[in-house]
């Protein structure tokens, strides 16, 4: 296939690695999986970093864009240029938020074809080594192999968890919805794939869920802009602090008592 050929250099560095652990570390098989992943993570804080703070940002000016959207629902690429000039002037990158994701795929394809050739390309160089996953799995075999479904169970708990931290940074209901009914639409193919990949995102869901929880506490969220109404004062007056000076006048200043005026007899009315 031409994404196997691709992602060969790939494949091999996970064989590579997968080795170190397992000869120089000591890991079994399986717990060599899970170091890796937990490598691949924070190899990919800073992008999930820069992510996080995309989604806070795509939150904070949701108001902004959707005055936007409505301002020019009739013309869609007028719309277009207008969101990306906003985009552009606020520094938000909205493809951010896709990016750990984009990562992780070829990672994700490259072990998938690690462990397809495990048993003819690993495996004979050590032959007694262990790829069980305490003893429940064998890390080549179909997740839907012996005690595969609970490992299932685990990813579907764990991905829906870690769903839960990415909607809650998203403003359309569609999109919540769609990424928390997705680990459920997924589990037949996964029934399909090596129980070592089920570990992989077991283990990249549970990494997730502590990033979620840490960045809430961690990172603050950026500031908004303040909102301006009709009693804003202008930016030259809030800028001087001096007081305003009072109209000069160039009619002399009366002193002393008030001027009596007399009143006309009669109201001002002609006589008859």
């Amino acid at each position: 296939m031409i994404v196997a050929g691709i992602l060969t250099p790939l494949e091999n560095v996970m064989t590579h690695v997968l080795e170190w652990l397992h000869v120089t570390v000591g890991l079994p098989w399986a717990w060599s999986i899970v170091v890796l992943t937990l490598i691949v993570r924070i190899l990919l804080v800073p992008v999930a970093v820069r992510q996080i703070h995309s989604m806070q940002s795509l939150q904070m000016h949701a108001p902004e864009m959707k005055a936007i959207q409505q301002r020019w629902k009739g013309d869609r690429q007028r719309q277009q240029e207008e969101l990306m000039k906003f985009y552009k002037e606020n520094k938000i990158n909205p493809y951010a938020s896709c990016l750990p994701l984009v990562f992780q795929i070829p990672i994700f394809i490259a072990l998938y074809y690690t462990l397809r050739h495990f048993d003819t390309k690993i495996l004979p160089k050590y032959p007694h080594s262990s790829v069980d996953w305490l003893h429940l799995v064998n890390i080549t075999e179909h997740t839907a192999v012996g005690w595969g479904p609970l490992l299932l169970v685990i990813y579907v708990v764990s991905q829906l968890t870690s769903s839960y931290f990415m909607s809650n940074q998203m403003q359309s209901s569609a999109q919540r919805a769609m990424i928390m009914v997705l680990p459920i639409v997924f589990v037949p193919i996964w029934l399909r794939f090596p129980s070592g990949l089920m570990i992989y995102w077991v283990t990249t869901n549970l990494w997730t869920t502590g990033q979620g929880l840490v960045s809430r506490k961690l990172i603050p969220r950026p500031t908004p802009p303040p909102k301006r109404t009709s009693r804003t004062p202008p930016k030259e007056a809030v800028a001087s602090n001096e007081p305003a000076a009072a109209p000069s006048s160039s009619r002399p200043v009366r002193t002393g008592p008030p001027r009596r005026v007399k009143k006309k007899r009669g109201g001002g009315r002609p006589r008859r």
